[in-house]
């Protein structure tokens, strides 16, 4: 297999590289320190995101007709790759462009494809998903979150957990139950954030601010036509939806970019001479790159126009070890940079801290990669 990058994949990355040096503030790391949800960040990647869409950079790999390029899988990775090596200036949007989007273009109607996808090409658009509950994180088949359907409405009362971006989103891409059966009795609902009767709470956490969230449903009335797909479709709406989010995030590029700011750091102090250090720093950069493989791996075969499935929970959690392996050896050899000495490194570790848990969480991705692939029995109960 061939690793090596075309002249003009090479010339993307490039002017990927130009635009983001021309664009991002000088205090750009620690901005992006603030976290993806916050409201620093959210406010920048409108007018960012907007400049990309001018640019035709912002969803490149969509079809010309619905505001894209047409460029295949390796310009929406090197695209990913260089959003996330700085930080993901996009914010909340890194979201839309690469899963929320083309699972619209896929499974909305003509009618909701008009209303949202215009707003995330044209970088405007802020989503949130609500998906895990309390009691039913992993386990989304469980969730209790319920609609019912009256007339030409749904009547929607629950409550989400852990919900990125909901206090600066305006639409929630909502899981709930419309049946009893555990599976087949789960729908979407493309819910607008103002709906009376939506309460958001902020949960404090070091990872971010106003990243994560509690979003409480009181009997909302929805209109009927905010279904996603049809009743009981969510279970195949979702794989698809969480394949394409597990390819679009490159967390093993911002791994390896926070790995080699850590050893010039080392280097500049003359600390990184220790047999011990750069072995550790092998193991990490090792990691990045075994994860980095994985996921173009996959990107090949998309490429090539095979559908992806359970696969991609490999490459999932190649880059949740890269993640760690960076996370550990900063904490280890340069702990002063998560006290604000480095922003970028204390930037890197926060995130790094969710890594094993957003997108799905590293035990799930196991069990996907024991059953789904390796084809292994289920434990007994």
């Amino acid at each position: 297999m061939d690793f090596t990058w075309n002249a003009e994949q090479v010339a993307f990355r490039d002017r990927l590289r130009g635009v983001l040096a021309a664009n991002l503030p000088d205090n750009w790391e620690a901005v992006a320190g603030h976290g993806p949800g916050s409201a620093e960040i959210t406010e920048f990647s409108k007018a960012f995101c907007a400049m990309l869409a001018t640019e035709g950079l912002l969803t490149p790999h969509w079809p010309k007709a619905i505001g894209g390029e047409g460029l295949g899988p390796w310009h929406q990775t090197i695209l990913a790759e260089e959003m996330w090596g700085h930080g993901e200036p996009r914010g909340a949007q890194y979201m839309n462009v690469n899963w929320i989007g083309p699972t619209l273009m896929r499974y909305g109607t003509p009618e909701q494809q008009a209303r949202y996808l215009p707003g995330i090409s044209a970088g405007s658009a802020i989503w949130c998903q609500g998906f895990s509950e309390p009691g039913s994180g992993s386990d989304l088949a469980s969730l209790r979150t319920r609609a019912v359907r009256d007339g030409d409405t749904y009547r929607v009362s629950g409550q989400k957990i852990w919900t990125s971006y909901a206090g600066l989103a305006e639409t929630c891409f909502l899981l709930c139950r419309t049946a009893d059966d555990r599976k087949k009795g789960i729908s979407i609902l493309l819910l607008p954030m103002d709906t009376p009767g939506i309460t958001v709470r902020q949960i404090p956490s070091i990872i971010g601010e106003g990243d994560i969230h509690e979003l409480f449903f009181d009997d909302c009335v929805v209109p009927a036509g905010a279904l996603f797909g049809d009743e009981g479709q969510a279970w195949e709406i979702i794989a698809f939806s969480l394949t394409n989010e597990r390819l679009g995030i490159p967390r093993y590029h911002l791994a390896r970019a926070a790995l080699d700011r850590a050893v010039s750091v080392l280097k500049g102090r003359g600390a990184f001479v220790r047999e011990g250090v750069r072995a550790e720093a092998a193991k990490a950069a090792a990691l990045c790159e075994a994860a980095r493989m994985a996921s173009y791996a996959i990107v090949s075969r998309r490429a090539g126009g095979e559908a992806i499935g359970a696969e991609s929970s490999s490459a999932r959690f190649a880059t949740v070890m890269a993640e760690r392996a960076v996370a550990e050896f900063v904490v280890e050899y340069l702990p002063e940079a998560l006290a604000d000495a480095e922003p970028y490194l204390k930037m890197h570790h926060q995130r790094g801290i969710v890594a094993g848990i957003a997108a799905g969480a590293a035990e799930i991705q196991l069990n996907i990669i024991a059953t789904d692939v390796l084809k292994l029995p289920r434990e007994a109960r």
